[in-house]
């Protein structure tokens, strides 16, 4: 496949030297969004195909007729023909799908960033068509990464700052990297075409990436099959079977349930759940070549404590997945128990990467937050702000009863639903509330209340629209998460007409 073209990136020829305070960093930043998180426009329309800043429009696009059509992936695009799709920016507005739920904005992760770099022009966001091969986008972003790196250290900007170093040397990448950006920037480090590149890094910082797949992404193929199925849940799984970076997603590890015995997936295994079995094929040989590698002074920001898919069983082409994982022995074989079944774990995750995935050594900073919001949340933005000065960073003390929330990803307005809280010892300083996005004044009330092992509020919104729920803790680190609510969220049958899109 050949590479898209990205937008021209508009540089300065040299920006203005202010008073840099001293220990600023000398390095040129990288930002890299996830999956879903570059706004996208169509060239043929001539419109925003992803990333419009109206709550409204997200519900339309998923669930009306040809509200998601330019993004499927045509066959002449996996043939090559690219450039229909332009990523434009970073998503500067939330983002909803189902199973991935809410995709947070990256304004607050750029704004992080740009404060801690000797001038906001020593950072480059780099968005991309995530529908297409992460090998596709990497060879741009290690280009991308290169120019900018040599135009930085032409700058005068880039020799005051090397000035007030310890060692003065000359500025070197730092890459930011959200979900599948960080398999973006690993493959570009590795794979990209520039040899040197990994050698000009000093470090890089990943947030959420699932550096050996997801099992969210075997639900987003299988969403529904043979049951009754909100209709945005059969337009994404639609969708996703057309995107090769989707299929990049796919676990590599073991994640099949047999019962006496568990596997790797095989690209069979993804046609039956409702993949394409050659994309997979692509996917799996991609993840050889970069399987085991290691970043360049890598830190992985990793979620936990939320409710996380890490294994699944597949039956009559359906999957059920499961909060349970298998570790293997030094060497390489599965860990059973004396009735010789493999042990099961539950690694927890950020309800969309499991914990071990989400880092390729067990050295890693946890947070209790949701996989969209590891980019926005204070705490994972306080370890970026570290990361670039160069400072040690463990992340907090963790303690028990760490807090998860759980949330439905689709809610009809009028109907009562209920969100959980996971991990609390009673009520304490805890407050919820039910916000909907891109309005002022009182949000929706959403009173806790003890409920088993777990905290629970009823909650019911007005009207359609996105919502963020917002868990207060006290501590200055809620937890947040989006909810769509829609008025047409009746079952659909995988056998009802369904509009092209």
């Amino acid at each position: 496949m050949s590479e898209p073209t990205q937008p021209d990136a508009t540089i300065p020829y040299d920006p203005p030297v202010p008073v840099i305070p001293p220990g600023t960093t000398q390095d040129a930043v990288v930002v890299v969004p996830g999956i879903m998180g570059s706004e996208l426009y169509d060239t043929e329309k001539d419109r925003v195909a992803w990333g419009l800043a109206d709550a409204g429009w997200l519900l339309r696009a998923w669930t009306t007729p040809g509200g998601l059509g330019a993004l499927h992936v045509r066959p002449e695009e996996r043939e090559g023909r690219l450039g229909r799709i332009r990523a434009t920016r970073l998503l500067r507005v939330p983002g909803w799908s189902p199973v991935l739920r809410g995709v947070e904005p990256y304004s607050a992760l750029l704004d992080t960033v740009a404060r801690n770099v000797a001038v906001p022009q020593a950072v480059r966001e780099f968005p991309y068509d995530w529908r297409l091969p992460v090998a596709v986008n990497a060879r741009l972003l290690a280009r991308a990464a290169r120019e900018h790196l040599e135009w930085w250290r032409g700058t005068a900007a880039h020799t005051a700052a090397r000035r007030q170093r310890v060692d003065e040397r000359e500025g070197r990448l730092v890459f930011v990297a959200h979900s599948m950006g960080g398999l973006l920037t690993l493959a570009a480090l590795l794979d990209g075409g520039d040899g040197d590149l990994a050698g000009d890094t000093r470090g890089v910082l990943t947030l959420g990436t699932p550096f050996r797949g997801s099992v969210a992404a075997t639900v987003i193929l299988n969403s529904g099959r043979g049951a009754p199925v909100p209709l945005p849940h059969r337009r994404l799984r639609r969708l996703a079977a057309t995107m090769p970076g989707l299929h990049d997603l796919l676990p590599t590890f073991v994640c099949l349930d047999e019962g006496r015995d568990v596997r790797a997936l095989t690209p069979s295994d993804v046609a039956s759940l409702g993949g394409d079995a050659e994309l997979a094929r692509e996917s799996r040989n991609f993840h050889a070549r970069i399987g085991g590698a290691a970043l360049p002074g890598h830190r992985a920001v990793v979620g936990i404590s939320q409710r996380t898919a890490q294994s699944l069983t597949l039956r009559d082409g359906v999957v059920a997945d499961h909060t349970y994982c298998w570790r293997p022995h030094s060497d390489g074989k599965v860990i059973r128990g004396a009735d010789g079944l493999p042990l099961r774990f539950n690694a927890g995750g950020d309800g969309t990467v499991h914990t071990e995935s989400a880092s390729p050594t067990r050295v890693r900073v946890p947070f209790a937050l949701h996989h969209g919001a590891l980019a926005k949340g204070k705490a994972a933005l306080d370890a970026v702000a570290s990361f670039l000065a160069e400072d040690e960073h463990l992340g907090p003390t963790m303690a028990p009863g760490t807090l998860g929330l759980r949330v439905p990803d689709l809610v009809t307005p009028g109907v009562p639903w209920t969100l959980r809280v996971d991990g609390a010892e009673g009520l304490g300083q805890l407050e919820c509330s039910v916000e909907k996005v891109g309005t002022k004044g009182p949000g929706v009330e959403a009173r806790l209340y003890g409920d088993g092992d777990a905290l629970a509020a009823r909650v019911t919104v007005p009207s359609e629209g996105l919502y963020r729920v917002v868990l207060d803790t006290d501590d200055g680190m809620p937890l947040t998460q989006l909810v769509l609510a829609g008025a047409t969220t009746a079952a659909y049958s995988d056998d009802d007409p369904d509009p092209a899109d």
